[in-house]
């Protein structure tokens, strides 16, 4: 069975390569495995500093997104834009300039349990970028008192809740400087208190870093709490309260279902979608 593929739209490419132009760009993304199809047309940007929320049942496409973005799969067709670059053609050495600026969370951490708390969050700097060991101990120290746990710098991920090893490797995904972050089901498994710290993390570094953000998710009550609120510094104090004006707008839901987009908006507009669309409201209720 052959099944049409969508040609790619000029007017994304234009705006792909503009400059301050979105960090990503999915221009008409098709994929399927043999006569299954994952993805069907899929279109989307994500402007900087800003945090797209992917939603939809198990198999609807959600984390095949973040590994074509990381160039761990190619599509069929469709073109796909980081940073300006178009890398659904690239080469894996190619790739690898374009992963430098990703970082990415895991469901389960993916911590190395014989490694420090310290040699995890360093493991790219001290380990693949070569930084220079003075430099890269105070980014260390810096992001893991960034996420508020400067005082586990020597422990070993078994000395750690289940949060704080997910706060860990946020503070490894985020210790190269990358501009964008991926997170993958970061609060899956996690009690609702617990999963919050990990939510607060990921606001605090798109609010306060200006990092890119997208975060696939089953976890209703995470998605709009990240959608719904900002984080403010004032001196030595963090604050979160309700996102209004602009920044309602800086997180976004993508809602897919069989491969392709069946909403698009921020959290008030897919609550209004719930009343007219039965998918929607069947998943979100």
């Amino acid at each position: 069975m052959t099944l049409a593929q969508p040609s790619p739209r000029p007017a994304l490419l234009d705006e792909a390569l503009a400059l301050g132009g979105p960090i990503i760009v999915f221009d008409g993304v098709y994929l399927a495995f043999d006569e299954k199809v994952i993805l069907r047309d899929v279109s989307f940007t994500l402007q900087t500093g800003h945090t797209k929320i992917f939603l939809g049942a198990s198999g609807a496409g959600k984390s095949t997104v973040l590994r074509l973005i990381v160039g761990l799969l190619k599509p069929d067709s469709g073109r796909i834009f980081v940073n300006g670059e178009r890398i659904d053609n690239m080469t894996e050495d190619q790739l690898m300039a374009v992963r430098a600026d990703l970082g990415m969370v895991f469901q389960e951490g993916a911590l190395f349990d014989s490694l420090t708390v310290r040699e995890n969050v360093g493991y790219k700097l001290f380990e693949e970028l070569n930084w220079p060991l003075e430099e890269a101990n105070r980014r260390v120290e810096e992001v893991l008192g960034f996420i508020g746990l400067g005082e586990f710098i020597d422990r070993m991920p078994s000395e750690l809740s289940g949060g704080q090893r997910r706060r860990v490797a946020i503070a490894r995904a985020m210790a190269a400087k990358p501009r964008i972050l991926l997170y993958d089901e970061p609060t899956t498994g996690l009690d609702p208190i617990t999963a919050l710290t990990v939510d607060e993390e990921i606001i605090k570094l798109r609010d306060l870093e200006g990092v890119s953000s997208i975060l696939v998710t089953h976890q209703l009550r995470d998605a709009f709490f990240v959608a719904e609120h900002s984080a403010v510094k004032n001196g030595a104090e963090m604050k979160f309260g309700k996102a209004e004006g602009n920044k309602a707008d800086e997180a976004e839901f993508i809602m897919l279902k069989d491969g392709q987009i069946s909403f698009e908006g921020n959290a008030s507009e897919l609550r209004d979608a719930s009343h007219r669309d039965p998918y929607i409201h069947d998943f979100l209720n």
